[in-house]
């Protein structure tokens, strides 16, 4: 799949869908109709058995995602429209749909994330970043909520440090997040797409069956007690695939497999 519109593209190379918010000039907020473009293009890449992998970065060199468009919110408060939270909205939360992705994601953090934008990184299962980006939630600042944010940082870093970026809405440098195991890599900006497409390669090449359950099972799995998350037998099973067979065969041939996802 290869499409572009005004704030989103879509591209397909071998097994790795990449989906570039396309509003550098705009430092790539998300504005409405791009979030509901974002939730389309997830539902798509889990239907298509080609895409093994999801990468998902901005346009440009300085902004990843800014998070929410202000300026569409400030017009709609000066116009006196209504204002409805993340979670009571018609359409769903990109930030649930992406988390709830059953295939490995990777957020390409071309530049800055603030405020959704570094949610939008958080959803993501894998980060890598930009060495002079700077990331964060800015909500006590602008009298917003960090939604997604709020529940999800002080799981993925200590407490202590998510709570200081929470109240303060102070940003951190990419150093800071990589200590605090909040990203994979930091890289130069010129490497950052390369460095995230070769991680998703790595990836695609492995069977989308186990890819699958892996997810699957480690985002079901993750508030679980250990018993049940060994029991969830969430999405497929691998251990009862023709790709299970074939990566025996494969390695004992000493060959690459063939997956054929089944």
């Amino acid at each position: 799949m290869n499409v572009t519109t005004s704030e989103l593209r879509i591209q397909d190379d071998a097994h790795v869908r990449t989906l570039t918010i396309d509003r550098p000039d705009r430092s790539n907020a998300l504005s409405r109709s791009l979030m509901t473009e974002m939730v389309e293009a997830l539902l798509s890449a889990m239907e298509d058995p080609d895409v093994r992998v999801v990468v998902v970065t901005g346009a440009g060199d300085r902004s990843f995602c800014a998070g929410a468009d202000l300026k569409d919110i400030g017009g709609d408060d000066a116009a006196a429209a209504r204002f409805r939270d993340p979670m009571h909205r018609p359409q769903r939360s990109i930030f649930e749909v992406l988390s709830e992705t059953y295939k490995p994601t990777i957020a390409a953090m071309n530049g800055h994330a603030v405020g959704g934008g570094f949610e939008l990184a958080l959803a993501c299962d894998l980060r890598i970043v930009s060495e002079t980006a700077k990331l964060g939630l800015p909500e006590a600042k602008r009298g917003m909520a960090a939604n997604y944010g709020t529940v999800v940082l002080p799981r993925l870093a200590p407490p202590a440090i998510a709570y200081e970026m929470l109240f303060t809405g102070e940003y951190i440098t990419a150093a800071d997040a990589a200590r605090w195991g909040l990203v994979n890599a930091v890289v130069p900006p010129d490497q950052v797409r390369t460095t995230a497409a070769a991680l998703a390669r790595r990836i695609a090449a492995n069977a989308p069956l186990t890819l699958r359950r892996m997810k699957e099972t480690a985002v079901k799995g993750w508030s679980l007690p250990l018993a049940a998350a060994l029991r969830l037998e969430a999405g497929p099973d691998p251990y009862l695939s023709e790709d299970r067979k074939e990566g025996i065969r494969a390695f004992l041939e000493k060959r690459d497999p063939r997956w054929q996802g089944r």
